[in-house]
């Protein structure tokens, strides 16, 4: 899991910080988000998790330099200490504060376990995406940031972002 923190940049002295809680945000508007957002606050925390939702004015006064419209697209973690985690790794990252869910987050984030997290996040936004229908979504397909696209007669695919200058964007 790579933090970026609020700003945009990548920061590597983040993972030395000391996570001591961690704010989800998600979207208010989706019933399998709200859902989630139940079921975490039920759950015993090893780190405390505050649930806010996604692009509300809380979330854009607290991390103004976060791109809150893609917050509502793809699950958002930020860590008290400015680490900001988002899909894979931000589902990786929730799990990993929950007392039960630790050591599966653990498997997760493995290299073996990394394609059954990357799936269960894809699975996510098909079934969100099945039931929004918007101004973030054409109705037909989902595009998320890092290349895939879900097309409901052809199923996943992948594009890789486009390079720019010398630097090509990775998962």
């Amino acid at each position: 899991m790579t933090a970026v923190p609020a700003t945009g940049s990548r920061d590597t002295a983040a993972a030395r910080v000391p996570v001591r809680g961690l704010t989800v945000l998600y979207d208010a508007d989706c019933g399998l988000c709200a859902f989630l957002r139940d079921w975490l606050v039920r759950q015993p925390q090893l780190v405390p998790l505050e649930l806010l939702p996604a692009a509300s004015a809380e979330a854009r006064r607290r991390y103004p330099g976060l791109d809150h419209r893609a917050t509502l697209d793809e699950v958002t973690v930020v860590a008290d200490s400015g680490q900001v985690y988002r899909s894979t790794a931000a589902w990786i990252v929730v799990l990993w504060a929950l007392r039960a869910q630790r050591p599966l987050a653990y498997r997760l984030a493995t290299p073996a376990g990394a394609p059954f997290a990357r799936g269960a996040v894809l699975a996510a936004a098909r079934w969100r995406e099945s039931r929004r229908r918007g101004p973030r979504s054409d109705g037909r397909t989902y595009r998320q940031p890092d290349g895939w696209t879900y097309h409901p007669d052809i199923g996943w695919t992948f594009a890789p972002p486009a390079c720019v200058g010398d630097a090509c964007a990775t998962r």
